[in-house]
């Protein structure tokens, strides 16, 4: 604390006071029966829908990393936060209308019900590790590098508090408490950050002046196929793959639209999400490439690229206002990840077991995980000590390597009603397979200083970019999820009926949703398509 003056301790215990009024609110309302607990009995309107969708993807890891990237080579990263947009859409105008239909409270729910059961099971502990290894451990890492590095607090200590202030309004308060404080955080979030930007550019020259000291190319998004990182090739093939998975069926994201009120205001909220996306690149991404600027230092460790502005380059209370945004960000990613992980163990293992529990049991039973999730974030911090960053990345990966079959049942299950359970089995194993080959590999090319000989198979599937490798294994598993399917009976109605698509009447008008008219429709498409065309015309100016 002795690093932040006392205006900046007033924004952060305004931070605070306002989220303990929101999670009391919350709290308050909530009601002991599941759809409350889970899926906020399914009353969220749109604004709340977009921001928690916002909030709840931006992590401290992000701060760190899209920051520590752009320092480090410039605006390609940003692809992922615009491509985002593209995805959000289709989330909102292909995907909710059958996940709200079907009433599912889970992902791996609907999974069960397009395909079968060994499906549902394999997707909830997939998430569930995963969360564990990589949402919570990368967040709380990220999270701590950024604190300590800006108010020279012990870092176990104030994570501790954070993982127990977060845990404690996730439990009692449940999804709704998580929603309604990520507005608030995704406000806190944006409004920081937008100041730490405004405040980078002028001291750097505004954009002209930061394009005159950095290396040439920063500016340009769009590489050659055999760059390392941003292969053109990998980022319009691969990158929408990874985005299907993580925007279209992560429970942490998807259980916000699963939360709307109707369709309607689930796509709305996809929509305003969209438009947010347009921010990071701008507001993360930009500050990391004014770090590099402004002090020569940070291209040696480009990770401490946001932390370095706020330190040495933001005013005395406005330095509190960003660090505000900082912790919201690393709240609102435990808090998201927290919930999902309860309704997951809840909803897809507890309710399972044992169908005919009382909706008091369901809650008590998700209260219980969500501590678990809470004990077990506190038990990751003693052995932060012992992990490199670099491990850190390596558990990530591993969600764009087991992306690719998700990706192909979800998506694909929606069009084609001949595929199955089997295939679908098939498909998800084949994409575990190969994908854990990749990271053991990629690990083992590292670890052994390039050991694995040039020119072996081994090798190339080691040192191909992950972009590229997910391209190939989505190819793989769609042939292996069709080929599986067609060798084996097709699936009965119950698993394809409201499940799949079925093509309209020539010449038949869409059908409205309920409470919808027909100019609401249009309203929407014309959101839906000015995004795509701001996309478009962002890509043509940084290209």
């Amino acid at each position: 604390m002795s690093n932040l003056h006392g205006f900046d301790i007033f924004f952060i215990a305004l931070y605070f006071l306002i989220l303990f009024g929101i999670a009391w609110w919350a709290a308050r309302r909530e009601k002991a029966v599941s759809s409350d607990y889970f899926l906020a009995s399914r009353d969220v309107a749109w604004f709340a829908v977009g921001a928690s969708l916002f909030a709840s993807n931006i992590g401290s890891e992000h701060l760190v990393g899209l920051a520590g990237t752009g320092a480090g080579s410039g605006l390609a990263v940003g692809h992922f936060e615009w491509l985002a947009c593209l995805i959000l859409l289709l989330l909102g105008w292909l995907f909710v209308p059958f996940y709200l239909k079907s009433g599912v409270y889970t992902m791996p729910e609907f999974l069960e019900k397009r395909y079968n059961s060994a499906a549902r099971s394999y997707f909830t502990w997939v998430s569930v590790i995963g969360y564990v290894l990589t949402k919570i451990s990368v967040t709380l890492y990220a999270g701590g590098v950024v604190i300590r590095a800006v108010t020279g607090w012990d870092f176990y200590t104030a994570a501790i508090v954070l993982i127990v202030i977060t845990g404690l309004y996730t439990i009692f308060g449940g999804l709704r408490a998580v929603v309604y404080t990520e507005v608030l955080q995704a406000i806190v979030l944006i409004l920081g950050s937008i100041t730490l930007m405004a405040i980078g550019l002028s001291r750097v020259g505004g954009i002209s002046g930061l394009e005159a000291k950095v290396p040439a190319g920063f500016f340009s998004m769009w590489k050659p196929s055999s760059h390392p990182d941003f292969p053109w090739t990998g980022i319009i093939f691969g990158a929408p793959i990874l985005g299907i998975w993580y925007w279209c069926t992560d429970q942490h994201i998807v259980q916000r639209v699963l939360a709307a009120k109707n369709i309607k205001e689930a796509r709305t909220g996809t929509i305003f999400a969209g438009y947010l996306k347009i921010l990071p690149v701008f507001i993360f991404v930009l500050p990391g490439i004014v770090a590099v600027a402004l002090f020569s230092d940070v291209s040696n460790n480009p990770d401490s690229a946001y932390p370095t502005l706020v330190t040495r380059l933001l005013p005395d209370g406005i330095k509190g206002l960003v660090l505000a945004g900082m912790l919201a960000a690393l709240m609102s990613s435990l808090a998201s990840a927290f919930n999902a992980c309860s309704t997951l163990l809840t909803w897809d293992v507890y309710k399972k077991m044992r169908p005919t529990a009382s909706e008091q049991q369901l809650v008590r039973v998700g209260r219980i995980s969500a501590g678990v999730m809470v004990f077990l974030g506190l038990a990751w911090i003693p052995l932060m000590k012992f992990v490199s960053s670099q491990i850190y990345i390596y558990l990530q990966s591993v969600q764009a390597y087991i992306a690719p079959p998700i990706a192909a049942c979800f998506l694909l299950g929606l069009f084609f009603r001949r595929l199955n359970g089997t295939g679908a089995m098939a498909s998800l194993i084949t994409g575990l397979v190969l994908g854990v080959l990749r990271l053991i590999l990629e690990l083992t090319n590292k670890a052994t200083g390039g050991g694995l000989a040039p020119g072996t198979l081994w090798h190339w599937i080691a040192t191909i970019n992950f972009l590229h490798y997910a391209v190939l294994l989505f190819v793989i598993c769609t042939a292996v999820l069709f080929v599986v399917s067609m060798m084996t009976p097709p699936p009965g109605a119950d698993k394809t009926d409201g499940l799949t698509y079925v093509r309209a009447a020539p010449g038949a008008a869409p059908a409205l949703l309920e409470g919808e008219t027909a100019k609401d429709r249009k309203f929407e498409i014309g959101l839906s398509v000015l995004l795509v065309v701001i996309i478009g015309v962002l890509w043509i100016v940084f290209r």
